[in-house]
């Protein structure tokens, strides 16, 4: 059985995460989607609510298991049995910081090769970063995020301005 593992923050997953975990979930017998608990960050959503946004968007993909880890991604890539850890790429950028871990990785983890994904062109320009930034101005993040989570991801920011909270300055 091949175990693929799909690592990262998720803050929050949008609609060019869903395209790789969907092409990914075809690849591999099993995928887990492993989010990142970063302490040295200020995400917009909790680790938990990072795991259930991402479940929310994959409950129709069978062989989707949606984890939350902290510490090396080969580690938790071992302890689900991973053989092959997927990222995605957007841009040329993205694949020189990519192939440094890669090549990291390899050194620590001989036994976990790594596979890139080439983002859909519609979603190329696409990051968490960009959707939290368009949404603290109260933009439309509809074609960004998966209509599942659309709502959920609106309700946020205003909470953040309900509370008086600059949503730009806090993320």
């Amino acid at each position: 059985m091949a175990i693929g593992i799909y690592p990262g923050s998720f803050d929050p997953v949008t609609k060019g995460h869903l395209d790789v975990i969907k092409r990914a979930s075809k690849i591999v017998d099993r995928l887990v989607v492993a989010v990142l608990v970063n302490n040295s960050k200020s995400p917009l959503f909790t680790t938990q609510e990072r795991v259930d946004l991402l479940q929310r968007v994959t409950k129709e993909i069978e062989n989707v298991e949606i984890v939350s880890y902290q510490g090396l991604t080969v580690e938790i890539a071992r302890k689900y049995g991973a053989t092959v850890m997927i990222r995605g790429l957007r841009a040329v950028t993205d694949f020189e910081y990519e192939l440094q871990i890669a090549q990291t990785n390899r050194i620590i983890a001989p036994d976990i090769d790594t596979i890139f994904l080439t983002t859909n062109l519609k979603y190329a320009y696409l990051s968490s970063s960009i959707v939290k930034e368009v949404s603290c101005f109260d933009g439309d993040i509809s074609r960004f995020v998966p209509e599942e989570i659309l709502e959920l991801v609106q309700q946020k920011m205003r909470a953040y301005r309900l509370q008086g909270i600059d949503a730009c300055d806090a993320l």
